[in-house]
């Protein structure tokens, strides 16, 4: 794969293995905050504890995610992981889990789109870390309304029933990490969580790319 399809930089393009090169790294720490939150408190019955992300969602890192999740450019999500794994305050956080649990997409959608974008990040970051990933315990059994299309009452009610808990024995007692690539309202994970914490894990805390 890596002949016929080599990794470039998620920036400038250029051919670079660890998907960021030098001097766009150094453009990506400008817009870094790399913020761990431990009581986000707009939400109402939040099922989840800290809060994580890297960047604010805006100027480049927009157009980086969308480009990622939108315009076939699934690649990109390599140069964030290493970038973020390079952050010594981030990495130590990060290998305290016991879990990771990508936010799932509907069949529908990987259909469309190809892959979740969320499953990449939580693979690279599971092996990095050498963490296990959980990929088939929560799942999306509904397609609906992109919550980016929404406002913040209609993101609400759209995400509610539609995600299934499989295999909760598993995740008993344990530390979850839940990754996404965006937060704005908070709805999306808050729900993911709530129907994880129908396992009983010890602790679930979320982490994404961006923040909105």
């Amino acid at each position: 794969m890596d002949i016929f399809f080599p990794q470039v930089c998620a920036i400038c393009g250029k051919l670079n293995e660890n998907g960021l090169c030098m001097k766009c790294a150094k453009t990506l720490e400008t817009f870094a905050e790399f913020e761990i939150i431990e009581a986000e408190s707009h939400l109402e019955n939040k099922n989840f504890q800290d809060f994580m992300y890297v960047f604010h969602y805006e100027g480049m890192i927009r157009k980086l995610i969308l480009d990622y999740k939108f315009h076939e450019k699934s690649y990109i999500y390599v140069g964030f992981v290493n970038f973020i794994l390079k952050n010594k305050k981030i990495f130590e956080k990060l290998k305290s889990y016991d879990t990771i649990i990508p936010v799932p997409i509907s069949n529908k959608r990987m259909k469309e789109r190809g892959y979740n974008q969320s499953l990449l990040i939580a693979k690279k970051l599971s092996k990095a870390l050498n963490i296990e990933l959980q990929e088939n315990c929560l799942v999306k059994t509904k397609n609906i309304i992109e919550q980016s299309k929404l406002n913040r009452e209609q993101r609400k009610q759209n995400i509610q029933n539609v995600y299934e808990l499989k295999k909760k024995q598993i995740l008993k007692n344990k530390k979850i990490l839940l990754i996404d690539d965006i937060y704005t309202t908070g709805n999306t994970v808050n729900e993911c969580c709530k129907i994880l914490q129908k396992a009983m894990p010890k602790k679930i805390d979320v982490f994404t790319i961006a923040k909105d």
